[in-house]
């Protein structure tokens, strides 16, 4: 079954304050607070371990406790890993935000849930366009009634889990049932995917029984059973193979007790996944290799663990850094748990990763809570002829937050100047709603959502949304990418404050004049300017017209109302317009100067 989406307008900027009490009174006390807390594994009393003596009842009431904490906490402190053991469990698990479960197995069927791991939106009733921040991994999912639920928004990826059974993409009754955007990796679904209210979705190197329901922009790269091309009626786009990829990185405990990070290898030209033929080809890496970061770790602790040649595994937390990582050594991964939160507390970047082989960045939320950080995340420095196509760096679920808690600013979220990165699923967000004092024209400025300089840069599951200059911007020659999401600001003020160069707004997608060549599928980009000020985007999308450039299946959204402004063009001066009112338009392809629609 599928639903027409309707507006945005009420699910994210003042309705949210009418959503957040309960959050309120949820997010006052510390991160190191879980429900009978205890630190048995080494890995901070954030990261809860269950293994089946436990118990069915025992393990249910503390996984209970924690989405009690969590289920409406969108902007807390707090931050959980619920992670099992191999094993079969009989437990229920809801997951709410900042909330990681993850099973610590070799392959997905080592660790068997008979019951749900779900994502819902009664917290929100039953609108689930605020499901964020929240993940589930590594896991074989047996729901008794053959139903499993993953209704989620932004930066909430479901990887390497196998669902026997059918699995849906929207909430259930009441409420509107809306949901937008997700991501779904190395996975199998024995029955049907059903995406419901889906506004957008990628679907990448997963295996389907089958597939049903389309709305905006539905992206499978990759994946076994996926429905056929269609692009626009309905809007799915199909791309057979993965060029270039491998999967993040997931930690695994063996039967002695030895916990090791599995980091799979690098494929080409693939399909399906990595784990349902047999063992997954990588290496693993002992846990004594790295350093385990706890809340508190300063950065020069952690770059001094770095120095020594040490991973870095972040346990659940908000980590306050004043100076940002420097990842040196070729191979080295930082891997985050349970959504751990990196704060830029004094005008400083997080993260500056050196022009190396095979660094793997994962499974971190990355905030600027002070002013004037030029860039969050760093990959290389400058222009660079080094080939890293053997062994490309990666990034994995790595979300970047301006505005929502904390008021803070950066003129670039992540920056890619190394050649042939891999990026698997980011989300770079300007925040249109968030606590009080948080969010404004001027009191969250963000510049640039993601900055490519670099060459052979591909791209899997691109989310931008709310940049004050161009979401998207891309310098490099040879990128790819498969799947955009994005939306423009909602607040502009004026549009003397968004005009550049005599073009009103700025594109979301823009591919640099000198570009010869870059590829795109399946994009998406939408307007719902909220301050009734008549604002204008010139352009969803800007790429220079020469035949190397080519975009596949594109689309344009406007959610305002009337007086409130719109999109001008889909791309370049080609395309109808959205505007003053809900409406949407597909384009099929352009290059060269064409379009085709």
């Amino acid at each position: 079954m599928s639903v027409t989406p309707t507006r945005r307008t009420v699910l994210r900027g003042a309705a949210v304050a009418a959503a957040l009490p309960v959050a309120g009174t949820l997010a006052t006390g510390p991160a190191s607070a879980a429900p009978d807390a205890r630190d048995a594994t080494g890995l901070g009393t954030n990261v809860l371990v269950f293994d089946p003596s436990m118990g069915d009842a025992a393990i249910q009431a503390r996984v209970d406790a924690v989405f009690k904490i969590q289920e409406s906490n969108q902007f807390g402190t707090e931050r959980y890993a619920l992670a099992f053991k191999p094993g079969t469990y009989n437990v229920d698990i809801n997951v709410g935000f900042y909330t990681h479960v993850l099973g610590l197995g070799q392959s997905p069927d080592d660790v068997v849930i008979n019951g749900h791991v779900t994502a819902d939106a009664q917290w929100f009733q039953g609108n689930g366009t605020q499901n964020f921040w929240r993940a589930a991994e590594n896991l074989c999912i047996v729901p008794p009634d053959g139903l499993e639920r993953w209704a989620v928004s932004q930066a909430a990826p479901m990887r390497r889990t196998h669902v026997k059974g059918n699995m849906t993409l929207w909430p259930s009754p009441p409420g509107n049932r809306w949901s937008s955007g997700g991501f779904l990796a190395d996975s199998v679904v024995d029955g049907q995917v059903e995406s419901g209210s889906q506004q957008q979705w990628l679907s990448r190197n997963d295996t389907f029984g089958s597939w049903t329901g389309a709305n905006w922009n539905m992206v499978f790269v990759g994946t076994q059973g996926a429905p056929a091309q269609s692009f626009p009626s309905p809007p799915m786009t199909t791309v057979d193979r993965t060029p270039v990829v491998r999967e993040k990185p997931f930690l695994t405990v063996d039967a002695h007790g030895s916990y090791h990070v599995f980091v799979p290898a690098l494929r080409r030209n693939s399909t399906g996944t990595t784990w349902a033929s047999g063992k997954a080809a990588g290496h693993g890496i002992p846990l004594s290799a790295f350093h385990v970061a706890r809340p508190g770790d300063s950065a020069r602790t952690l770059n001094r663990a770095l120095s020594q040649g040490r991973h870095l595994l972040f346990t659940p937390g908000i980590y306050r850094l004043s100076a940002p990582l420097q990842v040196t050594r070729p191979g080295t991964v930082v891997l985050g748990l349970g959504l751990a939160t990196l704060q830029a507390v004094n005008g400083n970047s997080l993260v500056e990763v050196a022009d190396v082989d095979d660094v793997t960045v994962a499974g971190l939320l990355l905030e600027a809570a002070s002013a004037g950080s030029p860039v969050l995340l760093r990959v290389g420095e400058g222009r660079s002829r080094r080939n890293h196509s053997g062994r490309p760096t990666a990034l994995f679920d790595v979300f970047a937050r301006i505005g929502g808690v904390v008021a803070g600013g950066t003129e670039v979220a992540i920056r890619i100047d190394s050649n042939d990165v891999i990026v698997d699923h980011i989300w770079v967000w300007r925040a249109d709603h968030g606590l009080d004092g948080s969010v404004g024209w001027s009191v969250n400025p963000a510049g640039t959502g993601f900055l490519v300089n670099g060459d052979r840069v591909t791209t899997y599951g691109l989310f931008a949304e709310h940049f004050q200059k161009y979401e998207v911007l891309w310098n490099g020659n040879h990128g790819r990418t498969y799947f955009f999401q994005n939306e423009h600001p909602y607040d502009v003020p004026t549009q003397s404050a968004w005009v550049h160069h005599g073009t009103r707004g700025y594109a979301a997608y823009k591919v640099a004049d000198s570009v010869t060549d870059h590829r795109a599928w399946g994009l998406g980009s939408y307007c719902f300017f909220n301050l009734q000020a008549d604002i204008y985007a010139d352009r969803a999308y800007e790429v220079p017209d020469t035949p190397g450039v080519v975009l596949t299946d594109l689309m344009t959204v406007c959610l305002n109302g009337p007086g409130g402004g719109g999109i001008l063009h889909c791309v370049n001066n080609s395309g109808d317009p959205v505007q003053n009112g809900f409406g949407t338009y597909f384009m099929k392809g352009y290059s060269n100067g064409v379009a085709t629609v």
